[in-house]
């Protein structure tokens, strides 16, 4: 009898799988990574409406790249800051740091010091729900 081995997927792994799937129709317009800094960590993108830029900002401890146009404000993250987070609406979480249905790119507002993009998720989440009256997905109680 042969010795069998069995693979298992972790749940990151199957939304990076998920993701690889789609395929854009047009294409795309991607946030760039300024010139000097890096991304080990790969980038994605949190969008809010424009209305709610100014109201985040200050509620950070740190700043990364910020990007807008009269519709949105987009903060660079390390990829998968979307895991086992719900971004409350209406902001939405961008993967890749591809901005759809913007007619151009961005221009970017804000560049930290440093070569590091990111804000950081956590806090920039926390921010957004609090604007947004909405009670973080960990905070939530649990139903059956």
């Amino acid at each position: 009898m042969g010795v069998t081995s069995a693979r298992t997927l972790s749940l990151n792994t199957l939304v990076r799988l998920q993701r690889g799937l789609r395929t854009p129709a047009a294409p795309l317009l991607r946030l760039p990574v300024p010139e000097g800094m890096t991304a080990p960590m790969g980038c994605d993108a949190v969008a809010v409406p424009a209305r709610f830029g100014p109201l985040v900002m200050p509620r950070l401890p740190r700043v990364g790249c910020v990007y807008a146009d009269e519709a949105h404000w987009w903060w660079l993250v390390p990829s998968d800051s979307d895991y086992a987070l719900e971004w409350p609406t209406p902001a939405r979480y961008d993967t890749g740091a591809v901005v759809p249905d913007a007619p151009d790119l961005p221009g970017l507002i804000h560049r930290p010091d440093g070569t590091l993009p990111y804000t950081p998720p956590i806090p920039l989440y926390l921010a957004v729900c609090r604007l947004t009256n909405t009670t973080p997905s960990w905070s939530r109680p649990i139903t059956a």
